[in-house]
């Protein structure tokens, strides 16, 4: 490993100048790391082999260091736990967690935790993970507001390659959010890597229940209806909600469901639908296709039953709203150039889409109405299977009116809002 003496960023053997200062890089051997007076911690080497080099991030878990593995001469982040969090038992647990179900998803989408320990001398609890050069999409949609088609469609597409591994093996990350999109840049276009998997739920039920009846863990701007009302039985589909609400404020500039707090959020989440993306978007920096519409209306369904099924299948509908042809397979490695090449082409034909209004834009829960005049193809579609839909949820139990569980729901935020019982626990890294 080579490292910068004037910032101390550590780098490949292979690169020469720091990008940051264009200083000469040397030997991460024969450059010790500096010492600083702010923190005492860097320049010490924890664990008998993770040396700290520089201060990266702060959290509201911990801090967070890029460093060096002594043992393995290669490039790390290290996270030191704030010491309230250290003492907390099921904090504690949950990043244990992290580390353990990292070692059953080894993959190029999640990030890789390495390690998570207690230093002996310092008594600090650390997670040693791999170093991701680039920014949290929460960084970007801060500065950029909204992002372009292709760039959407190359994230989503890998965030769903990702995740659908996850599902497979029973675990629902149950805290998609912004925070948690790490986007490596390359030539081609971004690397996504997930994060945090610390709130995930094991639907196997091989692992300990770390949360108590009447908790809801996850962040409300992208919480699922049936998260919200602390339902046990979560399954994919709450990671599918979270993630269209995602693509909706990557499209729009703005989350899909607003409130001033948590119980507000939550209400609006249950009882509110948000605006068709291309009406919400219209003349915005990016054109939004109609299309896009009734793909993020069944994604962000209320009702489950309704929702689409998987990760893949979501990406792989708004890739093809947007004109592309093939699956998210394909688009997670097309350069981010090409897409957007083949997007522009087909815009003018998308935007030029007549597609018919909803039938009740206030009532999620509404039957389908039936069409009256002509209709773009996929609205028509949908339409016309929208009475099998109906049935099949009827075949199978399922109420196609308002359910009842609605109204305790509501009367529940309420109650929280004025200090019910209900906790809201917004996870925090």
């Amino acid at each position: 490993m080579k490292s910068c003496p004037k910032c101390q960023r550590v780098f490949p053997n292979d690169a020469g100048f720091c990008p940051a200062d264009g200083t000469a890089l040397s030997s991460a051997s024969l450059a010790p790391a500096a010492v600083s007076a702010d923190d005492p911690r860097i320049g010490s080497r924890l664990c008998g082999r993770y040396e700290l080099r520089r201060v990266v991030a702060d959290g509201g878990m911990g801090r967070v260091y890029e460093g060096i593995d002594k043992q393995t001469d290669s490039r790390i982040a290290v996270k030191i736990l704030h010491s309230e969090i250290a003492r907390d038992e099921v904090s504690l647990e949950r990043f244990k967690r992290e580390y353990e179900i990292s070692a059953l998803l080894p993959h190029e989408h999640i990030v890789k935790v390495l390690d998570f320990q207690r230093d002996a001398v310092s008594k600090t609890w650390l997670l040693v993970m791999e170093f991701l050069e680039g920014e949290e999409l929460r960084y970007i949609l801060k500065r950029e507001k909204v992002l372009p088609p292709e760039r959407i469609v190359r994230m989503l597409s890998q965030v769903a390659i990702g995740l659908d591994r996850a599902h497979a093996q029973n675990f629902i990350h149950r805290d998609l959010k912004p925070d948690n999109l790490f986007l490596c840049g390359t030539r081609e276009g971004d690397n996504v890597k997930l994060l945090d998997f610390g709130s995930v739920k094991d639907t196997g039920g091989n692992r300990k229940k770390l949360t108590q009846l009447g908790t809801t863990i996850g962040s409300p701007f992208y919480m699922a209806p049936e998260q919200a009302h602390g339902h046990e039985d979560l399954d994919a589909r709450a990671d599918v909600f979270a993630l269209a609400a995602l693509v909706y404020e990557c499209i729009v500039g703005e989350v899909p469901f607003m409130g001033t707090n948590g119980p507000s959020i939550l209400l609006a989440i249950l009882t509110k639908d948000p605006a068709p993306p291309s009406v919400k978007a219209a003349g915005a920096r990016y054109p939004v296709p109609p299309t896009l519409d009734e793909v993020l209306e069944v994604a962000l369904a209320k009702n489950r039953e309704i929702r689409t099924r998987s990760v893949g299948a979501l990406a792989d509908a708004v890739g093809r709203a947007y004109g592309l042809e093939g699956d998210h397979l394909k688009w997670a490695t097309v350069p981010q150039q090409e897409l957007g090449r083949q997007i522009a082409a087909a815009m003018p034909a998308l935007m030029a889409t007549k597609v018919a209004p909803l039938a009740v834009a206030g009532d999620p829960f509404a039957t389908p109405a039936a069409p009256s005049g002509p209709v773009s193809a996929g609205r028509g579609m949908d339409q016309a299977f929208g009475a099998v839909r109906e049935s099949d949820l009827l075949a199978a139990g399922v109420p196609t009116s308002k359910p009842a569980w609605l109204v305790p729901i509501v009367v529940g935020i309420l109650a929280l809002a004025v200090g019910g019982a209900v906790t809201l626990v917004v996870m925090r890294r």
